[in-house]
């Protein structure tokens, strides 16, 4: 085949594209031909539109290989990219794009992230998640409840999955010189009036990892690598094939409800509008409040959670109805 029209009415053969998504055999599933087929389409179309060339080609060649090879059992970094271009907030919103007629929304989802863990144990509500000493950690008495989108009623049984970062900025499978395991992890069942509560820390702000691939793309960007700080967030279903430890497939729901998977973030944190994987929304803005008479904190932070009806569709594909910031 000619890579050119003759005529000149086309620079480059407008079949070509075509013939290779027609080139997908008969046993693909519909579904994976749609998404292939539609890859194969834009991946053309970029190269196209950009004029990409042999070496710019193989630079990209270069760097994907590169993803797999910083990837580790604990490190993630294909899913870190995917952070760094927003691809995974844009998936997240369109996941989970819900109101209800009168406007109401359920708590926003925001991304996962690469720092989640099946294996947090559960802890008895009014326990701590804080295993070990956290230098100027500022300890917190995290509460709430959480309620029916609909009938506005308290949801008992459902399971909070809270994980955070260290005082130092670092997980603790990132930290294992000063934490140990589940270190600022645990998974709290709300009571009969659907309130959970536990101390945390107020999270701290942290930079992504730019030993690897995702530090080559910021710089490439001119982007910095600063994370919000913030507190990570799921409630899931009791009988959840998440709960089961080889099973990693979050879901964050009591058992008639969707699943929701969030972040909390500081109001007075300074990277809330340029948050390097995009995951900010203005509904997920929290205010650490100062606490007295508690033992334990020194700061009181309340965040309801409110989840929406599994079987509830609502106004679906509007777009996230809490503008980020």
């Amino acid at each position: 085949m000619s890579t050119q029209e003759t005529s000149g009415s086309a620079r480059f053969n407008p079949t070509f594209s075509r013939h290779v998504i027609d080139t997908i055999g008969p046993a693909t599933d519909p579904r994976s031909r749609q998404l292939l087929g539609s890859l194969i389409q834009h991946i053309h179309d970029f190269a196209r539109e950009n004029e990409l060339t042999i070496d710019e080609w193989m630079k990209g060649v270069q760097f994907i290989n590169s993803i797999g090879q910083a990837s580790t059992p604990i490190r993630n970094e294909g899913q870190r990219i995917s952070d760094v271009i927003g691809l995974e907030s844009v998936v997240d919103e369109i996941a989970h794009a819900t109101r209800t007629d009168s406007g109401d929304i359920p708590t926003s989802s925001s991304i996962l992230g690469p720092f989640w863990s099946p294996r947090a144990p559960f802890r008895e509500l009014g326990g701590t998640i804080i295993q070990d000493p956290a230098p100027n950690g500022k300890v917190t008495l995290m509460h709430g409840v959480v309620r029916d989108l609909i009938t506005k009623k308290p949801i008992p049984n459902a399971v909070v999955d809270i994980w955070q970062a260290s005082s130092n900025g670092k997980y603790d499978f990132q930290d294992p010189e000063n934490q140990t395991d589940n270190n600022l992890r645990g998974k709290f069942r709300t009571d009969s009036e659907g309130k959970y509560w536990f101390y945390c820390l107020k999270p701290t702000a942290y930079s992504l990892p730019t030993d690897g691939p995702a530090g080559v793309l910021l710089k490439l960007l001119d982007r910095h690598p600063m994370r919000p700080a913030h507190i990570h967030l799921m409630v899931q279903s009791p009988f959840s094939p998440y709960l089961i430890p080889h099973l990693i497939s979050p879901q964050i729901s009591n058992e008639a409800y969707k699943s929701v998977t969030t972040q909390i973030y500081p109001n007075d944190d300074p990277y809330l509008t340029t948050d390097t994987v995009f995951a900010v929304k203005d509904d997920l803005v929290v205010d650490f409040k100062p606490l007295s008479g508690d033992k334990t904190a020194t700061l009181d932070l309340e965040y309801n959670i409110i989840l929406a009806p599994k079987h509830f569709q609502g106004a679906i594909g509007m777009g996230d109805p809490s503008s980020k910031l």
